[in-house]
């Protein structure tokens, strides 16, 4: 069955991807002007959907802020998944656009538990990290949609072990995992050494990923660009580590500044997109290099033809 480009589709999905980015910044502002319970009901605002301008005075402005965005986040999500159904003849993907209209929900949910619970039993924890999750589905959505995946693409032989497809995999894991280690850290769950352990471990990982693509498919232009990016998000997440931990050491002398709240913001919403662009390096991976089972069946299937 051929799948017709929908170039329509396409830019709404990357304006939904934008969308989840301003999210992340809106939820991150939260947490690091320690806003999260400064409205004390859900899902209405002080009893309102409308709270006044005086209601939103401190943090209750990030905080109604974030639910207004996430609200947004809702609403385009479930648009989204109507126009897959409209518009793409994939019935997997249009299953995958309804599930992501759940984990928003699923989000939404965890979100409001987080008040109504004041903040207990690692639900802020939780939150944090299936954010992340949200993120990778609503980013594949508009991978999936594009011209390039959908297009005939050369396909590369994996020659190395083990194979690049596990090597993605273990990359995106080890980050995620990273992921809830720094939220465990930011919600004051968890000391700050198994974060910083963490660090190194996506160090590795990154570089083992990014050494693997470059020997193997250095003549393919998107997964070494891909690795280039790869690279570079990680040596600014690292440094904007550091940054962040040295301004949280120094607002616990002085009290908290806007370098502290600024860099730590900063180091959050990269550790996302980190996060994120190592789900599309998977998602490359499978899709320029055929599966070592996938190759010998193609393989035997041109011999018989012969």
């Amino acid at each position: 069955m051929t799948t017709t480009y929908s170039p329509g589709m396409h830019r709404f999905a990357k304006f939904v991807v934008a969308w989840t980015v301003l999210l992340f910044i809106a939820g991150a502002l939260v947490t690091s002007n320690n806003a999260a319970l400064s409205v004390p009901d859900w899902p209405k605002s002080f009893g309102t959907w409308f709270p006044s301008l005086r209601q939103l005075a401190g943090g209750a402005f990030f905080e109604h802020s974030h639910r207004v965005i996430a609200g947004g986040l809702g609403i385009f999500t479930l648009v989204l998944a109507v126009l897959i159904w409209l518009k793409d003849n994939r019935r997997w993907l249009r299953w995958f656009g309804v599930i992501a209209v759940a984990g928003v929900a699923v989000q939404a949910v965890l979100g409001g538990e987080v008040v109504r619970q004041l903040l207990q039993y690692w639900l802020p924890v939780i939150h944090a990290c299936f954010a992340q999750i949200v993120f990778g589905a609503v980013l594949a959505i508009a991978v999936f949609t594009s011209s390039w995946w959908i297009s005939e693409r050369p396909q590369l032989v994996d020659s190395g072990a083990p194979s690049i497809h596990t090597l993605a995999i273990v990359n995106a894991a080890v980050i995620f995992f990273q992921v809830v280690l720094g939220a465990g850290f930011r919600h004051s769950e968890i000391p700050v050494w198994p974060h910083m352990a963490g660090a190194l471990a996506v160090l590795a990982t990154v570089l083992w990923t990014a050494v693997a693509l470059r020997k193997r498919f250095g003549a393919s232009s998107e997964l070494s660009r891909a690795r280039s990016l790869l690279h570079a998000i990680f040596g600014t997440q690292f440094l904007l580590g550091f940054g962040a931990y040295w301004a949280r050491l120094e607002s616990l002398k002085a009290g908290p500044t806007s370098a502290t709240v600024i860099l730590t913001v900063i180091h959050t919403v990269v550790g996302a997109l980190l996060f994120a662009f190592s789900i599309l390096v998977v998602l490359l991976c499978f899709r320029l290099v055929p599966r070592r089972r996938e190759a010998a069946v193609a393989a035997t299937s041109q011999v018989a033809a012969r």
